[in-house]
This record gives C-alpha cells, sequence and structure tokens, in this order.
C-alpha cells in the first residue's frame, strides 16, 4: 500500500563533485561484520537498559579512539502505555575534511536501538522479548563504525558527521508517535542548513540482500537517492536495484521534514524482521561491504 506523506523541502542539493578523484580506502566487511557481533553480545539495546549504555560505552570509546569529536545528546521519553520515563542518548561524531575552508557537512545515521518485542515471531512465547538486532540496528552502525575507522586512513574532503539514534523502534505495532524517537529529538537540536544531505543505513545485513529505492527518499530527496544508486552501479554492486521497492518510515523522515534532503539505503525484505530470528547467523560480511563500499565512494567524491 502506497502511504502518502507530504514534506515542505526548502534545502536545495547541489552536487559537490570533483575532477580530482580520490580513491578511499578498502572497506572490510570482515572488520564492519565484528562490529555488529561486538554490539549483538551486549543482548538486546532496549533503551534505558544496561544492555544499552554499555553499547552507548562501546561506540563512544571507538570513535574516541580513533580522535573524533564526539558529542552525546541525552534526552527523556514518557512511554505512552506505561507512564514509565525512559533515558536516551543519541551519539554524534564528527570528521572533518582535508578542505579546511570547507563550510559543507552531510550526515550518515544509523540507529543502535533494538526492538524491545518480537511481534513478528512465530513463537508465541517470544513475541514480548526483546531482539538481538544484528541487522535491524547494528548493521547500519557496523558500517558507519568502519566507515569512521577510513576516515583516520585517509580523510575525506568534506565534513562528515555520524549520528547513532537511540530509540528509533521503541514504538507499538501501529503508533508512529512512538517511533523514531532519537531521530525526532535530533531536529529539534540542529539548524536545518547545517547539512547539504544526509543519508541513513538500516537493515543492510542480510543475507540475501537485495536494496530498492525506498519512495519517499525518491520522491523528496532523488538526487542523493540518484547518486547512491549511480555509484552503486558504477561499482557493479548489484545488491542494488535501480527501481522503487516500498515505502519505509524510518528516522530520515524527520530529516526531511525540517528540509534536509535524506535517503534511507534499506532491505525491507526480510523474513527475520522484528523476530528472535534477528541474529548475526542471518547477517553476511559481504553485504556490509557492498553497502560499505558504495557508501565510501559517494563519500570520497563529494
Amino acid at each position: 500500500m502506497r502511504i502518502l506523506f507530504l514534506f515542505l523541502i526548502g534545502v536545495a542539493f547541489v552536487s559537490c563533485g570533483s575532477n580530482d578523484k580520490i580513491i578511499p580506502p578498502p572497506f572490510d566487511g570482515a572488520q564492519s561484520f565484528e562490529f555488529l557481533i561486538k554490539q549483538v553480545s551486549f543482548g538486546p539495546r532496549v533503551p534505558g537498559t544496561e544492555n544499552s549504555r554499555r553499547c552507548q560505552n562501546y561506540l563512544i570509546s571507538f570513535f574516541d579512539s580513533l580522535g573524533a569529536k564526539i558529542d552525546t545528546m541525552q534526552f527523556v521519553h514518557r512511554d505512552q502505555i506505561t507512564g514509565k520515563v525512559i533515558p536516551m542518548m543519541n551519539i554524534l561524531v564528527h570528521f572533518r575534511g582535508t578542505d579546511a575552508g570547507a563550510k559543507d557537512n552531510y550526515l550518515f545515521a544509523a540507529h543502535y536501538d533494538s526492538r524491545p518485542r518480537a511481534e513478528n515471531d512465530n513463537d508465541p512465547a517470544k513475541k514480548m522479548l526483546p531482539i538481538d538486532g544484528a541487522n535491524d540496528g547494528a548493521s547500519g552502525v557496523a558500517v558507519l563504525m568502519e566507515l569512521g575507522r577510513l576516515f583516520t586512513i585517509k580523510k575525506p574532503r568534506a565534513n562528515i558527521d555520524l549520528v547513532f539514534f537511540d530509540g528509533e523502534d521503541w514504538g507499538e505495532s501501529g503508533n508512529l508517535d512512538e517511533y523514531f524517537l532519537g531521530a525526532k529529538y535530533f531536529v529539534t537540536r540542529i539548524d536545518k542548513n547545517q547539512y547539504r544531505f544526509a543519508v541513513l543505513l538500516d537493515m543492510i545485513g542480510d543475507k540475501n540482500l537485495k536494496i530498492y529505492k525506498e519512495e519517499f527518499s525518491s520522491e523528496y530527496a532523488p538526487k542523493v537517492t540518484d547518486l547512491i544508486w549511480k555509484t552503486a552501479a558504477e561499482l557493479n554492486q548489484k545488491a542494488f536495484i535501480d527501481s522503487v521497492g516500498y515505502a519505509v518510515y524510518d528516522d530520515h523522515l524527520s530529516l526531511l521534514t525540517i528540509g534536509i534532503p535524506a535517503a534511507v539505503v534499506i532491505d525491507f525484505v526480510y523474513p527475520e524482521w522484528h523476530t528472535s530470528h534477528d541474529t548475526p547467523e542471518n547477517c553476511s560480511p559481504q553485504s556490509l561491504a557492498a553497502v560499505g563500499k558504495v557508501i565510501s565512494t559517494v563519500i570520497y567524491g563529494l
């Protein structure tokens, strides 16, 4: 079913290509997969839990070891059903490019929380249990972590911010008010002119990776979307399918609503979605590498 959504986009997208090609350092899919496994090792990363705090500390420690500038955005959410106040935190990591005069910033995002319930599980006893979120959460984070490592090997020209959203998957099915909590908070704390564009990575570790263009991204951020899929075609990355496959509510919508052109890269055809089977066994280093190569090529071409 096509979902209608209206946006007012006030920021124009302008290509920033250069004739001087920068070859990205090799993206290591195996290393990225290790980042995925490490996140899952903490247990379900449900907001407000010790597992979530351990993952937060892991991410902050990792990027601190790379010498990156790190900011955090702490906020709370009052659950609409229980009334419980849940502490949450976004993590923002800044990498300065080699162009000292660059004023343009680009945002690449993922969510690190995992879902507090497995409502799609075939086992009724597991439907109210939290999930590992190996693909739905950890995969996007794992690719961004490896990109951060590449930036320390060879800096891109442009200024790149990485943001790790909390509370993306908190809500009950059908209640969008309690989804995308970190992204909704994030857009209240930034200047809408701060970023030229944004790219969200979510559910990109599926072994049977097939990534179609997402409908909202194609309609409201067509130049960003086309840049990604054109790059994938040039790299012969066949997991990227050059047609619109689905309309997905995700963190990129919050960015679109304040005028930042934002595209999501997501494989939404994933049988293990919101089940107890969203584990590393159903993810692949090759899939992470395919996405990582495309996104790194986009970044180093800015």
